[in-house]
């Protein structure tokens, strides 16, 4: 039977950052479409419940595929030769329906925060965003032919953890898409795409031998080593974007200044790091994740109280 600590550690909260960073970007984003010099422009309002439900959603989500991978790798036995975090099917500290129940349970939390943050935001369009994005979590490495194992994981990372988590955000509150929230979307799912990609670069020689087609082993090493420097490179090509659109946030910059984070996932992936090194990248990544969207939150709300870039 596993302790509570190996369940928070099959939750595997590294990870977790990938889903704070898109609502707390979604947040602010939020404040700067809606504020104007430090007041609310006119037939605009601001709910704070609305940011907390949508994290809600985002944690629940992210510890439920994590628990959902855990479940159907470990039934598969593609866990047996893997290097990393504590798999509670696969090293049989947990029964596999266990698993699946705590994954099925933190999806249901998901789904009730996702229902009342429709019904207090009436941005009906949040729903059906909802319940693909529950859908796309099992079936990441679930159903009988899991997406996840044909090369189009990061795809999924890409859009339900930063589009639509950043954007899904923002219009709770603002009910528009606009071209600020697809910029900090792109950021946001840049940086958890990067994180997946050194998970899966750590994992090519498992994922080879049981036949699971990441996109890491489709690339091979060299190619996906430099997949992850173009997601960096790309997350952080978005604070000028945003700078430089019409009425973009005069101080969107800022966030370049967390670079010092990035650079030594940056040097360690150079190096040709491998196996249980690979980890280190890994933590440093969401290290550097966390702090990127901390600086690009708190840099995008600053703007809602200073004039806007000029047109």
């Amino acid at each position: 039977m596993a302790t509570r600590q190996q369940w928070i550690d099959g939750a595997r909260p590294r990870t977790l950052p990938a889903a704070f960073s898109p609502v707390a970007i979604g947040t602010a984003i939020s404040v700067y479409e809606t504020f104007l010099d430090g007041s609310l422009k006119p037939g605009m309002s601001f709910n704070p419940l609305l940011p907390i439900l949508a994290l809600v959603v985002a944690l629940a989500l992210q510890i439920g595929v994590n628990y959902a991978n855990d479940y159907s790798d470990g039934i598969r036995g593609t866990d047996e030769e893997r290097v990393g975090p504590v798999r509670l099917v696969g090293q049989g500290l947990a029964e596999p329906d266990e698993v699946k129940r705590a994954a099925f349970i933190a999806f249901g939390i998901a789904a009730v925060a996702g229902l009342l943050l429709t019904v207090l935001s009436q941005y009906w369009v949040l729903l059906p965003a909802g319940v693909l994005s529950i859908l796309a979590a099992w079936f990441y490495t679930g159903g009988k032919r899991p997406y996840g194992y044909s090369g189009f994981g990061e795809l999924f990372v890409f859009v339900f953890f930063g589009l639509v988590a950043v954007i899904g955000t923002s219009a709770s509150q603002t009910h528009h898409v606009t071209s600020l929230s697809i910029v900090g979307g792109v950021a946001s799912g840049a940086f958890a795409t990067a994180l997946l990609v050194v998970n899966n670069l750590r994992d090519i020689p498992g994922d080879t031998l049981a036949g699971k087609k990441t996109l890491a082993v489709r690339l091979g090493d060299s190619r996906t080593r430099e997949l992850y420097r173009i997601c960096i490179l790309v997350a952080y090509f978005m604070p000028v974007a945003m700078f430089l659109l019409p009425s973009g946030p005069r101080y969107a910059y800022v966030a370049l200044f967390t670079l010092m984070y990035a650079r030594r996932p940056l040097m360690q992936i150079q190096k040709d790091t491998h196996g249980p090194e690979l980890i280190t990248v890994l933590v440093d990544t969401g290290r550097a994740q966390l702090m990127f969207s901390m600086i690009l939150t708190i840099a995008i709300t600053a703007s809602a109280w200073t004039p806007a870039v000029p047109s």
